[in-house]
């Protein structure tokens, strides 16, 4: 087997989901640009370019928790739409206070305010927060199956259970000592049966 053919299945599941991640990027990131370009004052409707882009910004967010979250890592662990919402927001917020100076240095320390100075520091400054989003969101929002159990009331992780912990309410337990729910594994064994 060739060298290439064995390091496309070692990672061909990143390389789906970087696909994946990418499709979903680029609408959000027409959004940003569409949006941020007709609120500008320059093109539009008189705002400001950060508050242009802050708006913007929330928009495309809103499509992209959706589109990752029910097709993007579909198969990954499903820890409450109610957390996951709230930490994407707080790690899109992370991206867009990375983007936000990228603009804010073009436009008020370099003083360019074209629309193409504005739009290539966009350009650029999201690049960079999406290099940051998709590690994070692999890291904090849409845990691998066998992650422990988060606790509702923190959003943290919960310990493993203690070695020889009997199964809790019939169900069996996965190697971390936590409940195997049948929704979490049909989706995992169609995720990898897919790919």
């Amino acid at each position: 087997m060739s060298l290439v053919a064995n390091l496309y299945r070692r990672f061909a599941h990143i390389v789906h989901e970087l696909m994946k991640f990418g499709s979903v990027g680029a609408v959000a990131f027409v959004i940003t640009i569409g949006l941020s370009n007709v609120l500008h004052a320059d093109s539009g409707l008189g705002m400001g370019p950060l508050s242009s882009n802050a708006i913007a910004t929330v928009v495309a967010t809103t499509f992209a928790y959706v589109a990752n979250r029910f097709w993007t890592f579909r198969h990954r662990d499903r820890t409450g739409l109610g957390r996951e919402y709230v930490l994407f927001f707080a790690l899109n917020g992370v991206g867009l206070v990375i983007t936000q100076l990228f603009i804010g240095f073009t436009h008020y320390v370099l003083d360019q305010t074209g629309a193409i100075a504005y739009n290539a520091a966009l350009i650029i400054g999201t690049g960079v927060a999406t290099l940051f989003r998709f590690w994070s969101y692999k890291k904090w929002v849409f845990l691998p199956v066998t992650s422990p159990q988060v606790d509702p009331a923190s959003g943290l992780p919960e310990a493993a259970p203690a070695p020889g912990h009997q199964p809790v309410n019939g169900h069996s337990l996965s190697p971390l000592g936590r409940p195997i729910d049948a929704h979490r594994s049909e989706g995992v064994a169609e995720y990898t049966q897919s790919h």
